[in-house]
């Protein structure tokens, strides 16, 4: 038997049940899943890290749009912050690293 206090995704209960396997849960109340969400923005990151592959990627994406709910934000608001962002300060498609300021 395995223990853990990990935030899962919603059909993960439903897949071990599928593996012939019982399981625990609980249900995160609205702080402790902000927190969890915030360590499982880092786990997902280090995991990225170490595979670098899109599936990780992913993973980081589903977990801001997590976030974003939880603070009252929609995805759309998410896509519309990273465009006014890009718009006024640019992307890193060029690369650029700042080395000094004069």
């Amino acid at each position: 038997m395995k223990t853990y206090t990990k935030l899962v995704r919603d059909k993960i209960p439903e897949i071990i049940e599928a593996d012939g396997k019982k399981y625990e849960i609980e249900i995160a109340s609205k702080e402790e899943y902000f927190e969890l969400l915030k360590q499982k923005l880092i786990e997902e990151t280090e995991e990225f890290m170490e595979d670098e592959n899109l599936e990780e990627l992913a993973d980081i994406m589903e977990v801001l749009f997590a976030l974003a709910e939880i603070l009252e934000y929609k995805e759309e608001d998410l896509f519309k912050k990273r465009q006014d962002k890009k718009e006024k300060r640019g992307g890193f498609k060029k690369r650029i690293i700042l080395r000094k300021v004069y």
